[in-house]
C-alpha cells in the first residue's frame, strides 16, 4: 500500500509539469475499501465504459458502469464524470475478518444491484498515466440487500492512446 501512495504523491507532485491528452483506453489499479483492476475504455469523446474487479468482505465484486465524461475547471486533462451501471458480488463472510459484520451476518451471499459513480480524472500528456477519485455509492437487491454508500477510491491506470473520434 506504500509503494502505491507513493506513485500517486508522485503522479501529484509533477501534474503541474504535464499537459493532458486523450486516451482511448486504460487500465490499472482501484485502491479503496474494495480494491481491484479497473478497465476504462471510451466509446466516444464523452462516453466511456469502465470494468471494475474488486475484492472485499471475503469475496469479491465485477462491476460494469456507463460513464459521460466533461471537462473540469478549465483545467488541460481535468475531467468529471458520471454515471451509473451494475454489479454482482459473491461475498464470504466468515473469512471477511470484520467482527462487527459477523455478529450478525455471517454465510455466503450472491448479491446483484445497481451502481452509480461521480468523480475526476487528470490525464498526462508526456506519461500514459491516468488517476481517478471517485465515490461509487450501490445498492444490492439480491442477496444481502441493503444502501453501500462508502465505495470511494483512487485509480491509477495506464492508459493507451490511439486515434480517437
Amino acid at each position: 500500500m506504500k509503494k502505491y501512495c507513493l506513485v500517486i504523491l508522485f503522479v501529484f507532485a509533477f501534474s503541474g509539469l504535464i499537459k493532458a491528452q486523450n486516451y482511448e483506453t486504460g487500465i490499472g489499479l482501484r485502491g479503496g475499501f474494495a480494491s481491484g483492476i479497473t478497465v476504462k475504455h471510451f466509446l466516444t469523446e464523452k462516453t466511456a465504459v469502465e470494468g471494475i474487479f474488486s475484492t472485499r468482505w471475503g469475496g469479491f465484486m465485477i462491476t460494469g458502469l456507463y460513464e459521460i465524461e466533461a471537462p473540469a475547471f478549465e483545467t488541460e486533462g481535468l475531467s468529471w464524470y458520471y454515471g451509473g451501471g451494475a454489479h454482482i458480488g459473491f461475498w464470504n463472510s466468515n473469512n471477511s475478518g470484520n467482527s462487527w459484520w459477523e455478529d450478525d451476518h455471517t454465510g455466503n451471499y450472491t448479491v446483484l444491484g445497481i451502481d452509480g459513480i461521480i468523480g475526476l480524472s487528470y490525464t498526462f500528456s508526456e506519461a500514459p498515466i491516468n488517476i481517478s477519485l471517485d465515490w461509487k455509492p450501490m445498492i444490492n437487491f439480491v442477496g444481502y440487500s441493503g444502501v453501500w454508500g462508502d465505495m470511494a477510491a483512487i485509480s491509477v491506470r495506464y492508459t493507451i492512446k490511439s486515434k480517437r473520434y
